[in-house]
């Protein structure tokens, strides 16, 4: 490799036109950045006779796909900024498809955005820095300082078209050569298209800022101005209720769901309902937790509507009867508690169950008798948002004293570890969320006497550790596996809430009936006794087992 020096600096490559540099750059990108879309085209097809054919035209496919792409936003002052932009941020997305198997879309990228420096640290390891360098810092530096010669305008326009024309011809030809293969490819396999790198994330990117961003300033849309507490005050207690949002738990790592090993020792000791059906409104934090607490169903719902409309907290806020707090030990309430008290238990001078490792959730109960001193004859509504089982480093998540299933899977490589490992990790941080609501429950239990106390928990989303070769979460929700989708919920009620309204044994006959996070905003302001136009009894999960309908 030549390199030529100048009082600029120096030149490792010298190449006659950009469309040459952008070229040998699609072929890279096809080689070095693509070992999940092969992995998963090989998966589908197999690698054996005419199917070698297929995905050796696959590859030629893809060449000619980037060349036209990058030719499309080719110019002198664009072609250099625009390949070692692309390269360096697709060595990360590279990274996470090789390593978790996860796809970037836009919501991924939106969870992404949202995650704090502490989460962002879970990811860091010496893999994630060697795909970085290799495939980002080196081939970015090459082009950097590769010299290009540039023509007149004409011959550079005139060359821009020869080289769009010949992408599209070997695309059209080899369309055409294989029909019955591509039109397989993309209609009965279409989540394949999903794990090219970069052409898929660039795609999301503009999907992102299309959901999220909107020339007009939106104006927030008020519900449920009529919500107002229909109980008799006189005879019955205000209502007491600590709604946990867990993270990442799913329904089938419970015991109390069936569970092979025992992650519930001190819940199952509690007459508690668990219930194991229940399906959430998204695969990521980001999504699934505005749109729970949200008025509109999954099918409905989307960023803009849930930034743009209140949601049930608003609702019981609107009854003037409700005192509601939200504390948070994950990253936030992704835009939920922006009109409510909040407190940021991530913070070690206000949580004082912190160590060495991370802060504690069982900090978050500390305090909250003053919360509730302070507001007497109210009725409270308090949100716990947990770290839960946050991965991938699950063996944070838990003090020593919980790690009951071992051996443990201590890296955030899941992918370096055995399922085993990998499941006993998550298993004991499901250990101690078990301790963690044992202890919401211990805390409510004094109040009975003054209250209609309960607790009700339910996960934002769940977590794939392994199975079919996922980890992590985030994966469309049309294609995501059970395992992200199928999340834990625990109901516990107080004596005084199962003498009055709700009868525990009539719940438990329904406790595997299909629900999911659309329920979630009905059943609070049912356990509130809220009347509004908004309120929709059949979708309130405890409407059945009610006492007093």
């Amino acid at each position: 490799m030549k390199k030529n020096f100048t009082d600029k600096g120096f030149t490792l490559i010298k190449i006659s036109s950009q469309y040459k540099l952008i070229f040998f750059t699609s072929i890279f990108f096809t080689l070095f950045y693509n070992f999940s879309f092969f992995k998963n085209i090989i998966n589908v097809y197999g690698f054996e006779g005419f199917n070698k054919i297929y995905i050796i035209s696959t590859i030629i496919l893809l060449i000619s796909v980037f060349t036209l792409f990058f030719t499309l936003f080719a110019s002198k002052y664009t072609t250099k900024t625009i390949l070692i932009l692309t390269l360096f941020i697709s060595s990360f997305t590279a990274y996470f498809m090789d390593s978790y198997n996860v796809v970037i879309d836009s919501e991924m990228i939106r969870n992404s955005l949202q995650t704090n420096l502490d989460e962002s640290l879970d990811l860091f390891n010496l893999k994630l820095i060697v795909y970085v360098f290799f495939l980002g810092i080196i081939p970015s530096f090459i082009i950097l300082k590769t010299k290009i010669t540039y023509n007149s305008t004409k011959i550079e326009i005139y060359k821009k078209f020869q080289t769009i024309f010949f992408s599209l011809t070997i695309i059209g030809l080899i369309l055409f050569s294989f029909t019955k293969f591509y039109t397989s490819f993309f209609r009965e396999h279409k989540p394949l298209r999903y794990s090219v790198n970069p052409i898929y994330w660039i795609y999301s990117v503009g999907n992102y800022i299309n959901k999220t961003i909107d020339s007009k300033p939106l104006e927030l849309k008020q519900i449920g101005i009529d919500a107002k507490i229909v109980e008799n005050e006189e005879i019955e207690k205000p209502e007491l209720i600590i709604m946990v949002l867990g993270e990442a738990s799913r329904a089938d790592r419970f015991s109390l769901n069936g569970y092979e090993k025992e992650t519930n020792p001190l819940l199952k000791n509690e007459e508690v309902v668990s219930f194991s059906n229940i399906s959430s409104c998204g695969t990521s934090t980001a999504y699934s937790v505005p749109c729970m607490f949200s008025i509109f169903d999954r099918t409905q719902y989307d960023y803009k509507k849930g930034i743009s409309t209140q949601n049930v907290l608003d609702v019981l806020k609107n009854t003037k009867d409700v005192e509601i707090l939200w504390r948070d030990n994950n990253s936030d309430s992704k835009g939920v508690a922006l009109r409510v008290d909040y407190e940021d238990f991530k913070n070690p001078e206000i949580n004082t169950k912190c160590d060495e490792t991370e802060c504690r959730d069982e900090g978050m109960i500390i305090g909250l008798d003053k919360y509730i001193k302070n507001h007497p004859n109210k009725d409270i509504l308090i949100v716990l948002h947990q770290m839960g089982n946050h991965g991938p480093a699950y063996y944070k998540r838990y003090p020593k004293e919980f790690e009951k299933f071992t051996p443990v899977c201590k890296t955030n490589q899941l992918e370096n570890c055995t399922q085993e490992e990998v499941s006993n990790a998550y298993d004991n941080a499901i250990l101690h969320t078990d301790y963690f609501l044992s202890e919401v429950i211990k805390f409510l239990k004094p109040y009975s006497k003054d209250y209609e106390a309960a607790m009700f928990y339910m996960s934002d989303h769940g977590e794939s550790l392994g199975e079919n070769g996922l980890y992590l979460h985030g994966m469309p929700y049309f294609i995501a596996p059970k395992e992200q989708t199928n999340v834990a919920s625990i109901f516990w009620a107080s004596q005084s809430l199962k003498e009055e309204d709700i009868d525990i044994e009539k719940l438990k006959t329904y406790k595997d009936k299909e629900f999911s996070q659309d329920n979630l905003f009905h059943s609070l302001l049912g356990l509130f006794e809220v009347q509004s136009e908004v309120y929709n009894k059949k979708m309130d999960i405890f409407n059945d087992a009610r006492k007093n309908k």
